[in-house]
C-alpha cells in the first residue's frame, strides 16, 4: 500500500472497521499489514478491514473486500456491508433509495431506510455441511453435536457467504463464549474455521447473541452472525421468521421470508472519524 493511506473509521452496531478507498488499483493489505491496521494500541484499531472497489458485476456501483484483524479474508460481513452502504452514499457513487454492491461471494441489493440505517439482502442461507464446510457430515441437520475438549457441544451450521455455527444456550451472558469459541474454531470439523454464535430465544421475535468470530475473537456485533442465529433457530422451529438480534453493541432486524428467500439484514452504520495512515 501506498506510504500514506486516506482512511475512514466506521462502526455498526459497535463492530468498527477501518474503509479504504482501493478503487485507484492500489492492492489489498497483506496480513502483516492488515494486523497493524487494526492494532488498538499501535495502529488505528478495528476488528475488520474494508476495501472499496470497482465494480465486478454490470448492476452494481462498486465492490468490497473484507481483512480480519488477522489478515486472513472474510467472505462476508453484514456490518461491515452497511458500512460500505453509507461510505458509497457519503462519496455520492450510491444514490437513490436502493442501489447494489459486489461482496466477495455475490451481489447484494441496499435499501437506504434512512438516518443512517440500511437493509442488505445477504444471500439464501445455505445448510449442506459442503457449503458450509463442515466436515465429517453427510447431510444437512437441523443440529450437530461434537465432543471438545471435554464439552458437549450442540450447534447448528450454515453459510452465510462465511461459516457459522449457532450454539444455542439458556443465558447468554454466562455462556462461556471465548473458550467455547475457540474450541469449536479449532475443531477438524470446520477446516476454514468458523464464526461461533451463542444464541438466546427470549421471544419468538427476539434473541441475544453473542458472536466469537473467526480472525477476531468476540466482537460487539456480526451482522452474517444475526443473520445464521435466524436461519438456523427457523429451521429448528424455534422462531418467527422476522426477529430482532440483540448483540452487544447494539439491535439488528432479521427477516427470512422463505426458505428459498434470501435473509434481509436492516441496521445501523456510523462514521467515527477520518484520518491518515502513515506507514
Amino acid at each position: 500500500m501506498a506510504e500514506r493511506l486516506r482512511f475512514s473509521k466506521m462502526h455498526g452496531a459497535g463492530n468498527d472497521f477501518v474503509v479504504v478507498d482501493l478503487r485507484d488499483g492500489t492492492p489489498p493489505p497483506d496480513a502483516a499489514l492488515a494486523a497493524r491496521l487494526a492494532d488498538r494500541h499501535r495502529g488505528i484499531g478495528c476488528d475488520q478491514i474494508l476495501t472499496i472497489e470497482p465494480p465486478r458485476s454490470a448492476r452494481a456501483v462498486a465492490a468490497y473486500g473484507i481483512w480480519n484483524a488477522d489478515g486472513s479474508p472474510s467472505g462476508q460481513c453484514g456490518n461491515g456491508a452497511r458500512c460500505v452502504a453509507a461510505w458509497l452514499v457519503r462519496d455520492g457513487v450510491a444514490s437513490g433509495a436502493r442501489f447494489v454492491v459486489d461482496s466477495p461471494v455475490g451481489t447484494h441489493e441496499v435499501d437506504d431506510l434512512g438516518d443512517g440505517r440500511f437493509a442488505i439482502a445477504m444471500g439464501v442461507p445455505r445448510f449442506d455441511p459442503a457449503d458450509v464446510p463442515l466436515a465429517g457430515f453427510h447431510a444437512a441437520q437441523p443440529e450437530y453435536v461434537l465432543d471438545l475438549e471435554g464439552a458437549r457441544v450442540a450447534f447448528g451450521a450454515v453459510s452465510m457467504g462465511n461459516p457459522h455455527a449457532v450454539v444455542e444456550v439458556a443465558d447468554v451472558g454466562s455462556a462461556d463464549v471465548a473458550r467455547l469459541g475457540a474450541a469449536v474454531q479449532r475443531s477438524p470439523a470446520f477446516p476454514q474455521s468458523v464464526n461461533v454464535g451463542f444464541a438466546q430465544v427470549l421471544a419468538p421475535d427476539h434473541v441475544r447473541l453473542r458472536v466469537y468470530e473467526r480472525g477476531v475473537g468476540e466482537t460487539l456485533a456480526c451482522g452474517s452472525g444475526a443473520c445464521a442465529a435466524v436461519a438456523a433457530l427457523v429451521r429448528r422451529g424455534r422462531i418467527a421468521r422476522e426477529a430482532t438480534v440483540s448483540l452487544p453493541g447494539g439491535d439488528l432486524r432479521i427477516r427470512w421470508p422463505d426458505d428459498g428467500a434470501e435473509v434481509i439484514m436492516a441496521g445501523p452504520a456510523a462514521f467515527v472519524f477520518e484520518g491518515e495512515w502513515q506507514a
